[in-house]
């Protein structure tokens, strides 16, 4: 069985296969037989710090890219500077692309990364501009409805059930808490049928 020290040891430069020593192909193939304990002891040795996660299959995947950067070398000074770069001018998701509607039944669907992503904004929530009031504990909360979010005491927060958390301490259903209802809603008193 392999060791974290064999494993550790034998992640030099690339090399020819003399005896003793294994090609990077034997090495990845030994981190398949290791233990977890094992596993993490070579992290360590590879990384130079201890390894947060347990999870073998992690585990195996980082150590093994270590093993071949090790041994083909790492991206060069240039290629880093230039992912971060790409990486601070991309427009990041926040949600999974959407599924084409072109794609056929039965077929893989086709991701739509071109388009933006549809603005939702809840029926039940005013247009900007609009103020919400609710007393809570003898106070009277004023929140400002804006485009970017709601503002209340100065911070902008990006829901209601944000704002009922700073209010009160603990987690509301911001639309219960500020008494809105989608139409169809009969109920008046606030509470949930």
């Amino acid at each position: 069985m392999a060791t974290a020290d064999s494993i550790a040891a034998t992640a030099a430069p690339e090399r020819e296969a003399t005896p003793g020593t294994l090609t990077i192909t034997e090495e990845l193939a030994r981190l398949q037989g290791m233990t977890v304990g094992d596993l993490k002891q070579a992290f360590a040795r590879l990384f130079g710090e201890e390894a947060r996660s347990g999870n073998r299959q992690w585990l195996i995947k980082r150590i093994a890219w270590r093993i071949q950067a090790n041994a083909e070398g790492d991206l060069s000074e240039r290629a880093r500077r230039r992912a971060l770069e790409l990486a601070d001018d991309a427009d990041l998701r926040m949600k999974a692309p959407c599924v084409s509607r072109s794609s056929k039944k039965g077929t893989t669907p086709v991701l739509d990364a071109t388009r933006p992503l549809p603005a939702m904004r809840d029926e039940r929530l005013p247009t900007p501009g609009n103020v919400l009031t609710r007393v809570y504990k003898g106070k009277t909360i004023i929140v400002t409805v804006r485009t970017n979010g709601l503002e209340y005491e100065g911070t902008t927060y990006r829901s209601l059930s944000a704002v009922a958390r700073a209010v009160t301490g603990t987690h509301w259903n911001g639309y219960h808490f500020f008494g809105l209802r989608r139409s169809t809603d009969s109920t008046t008193d606030g509470r949930d049928k």
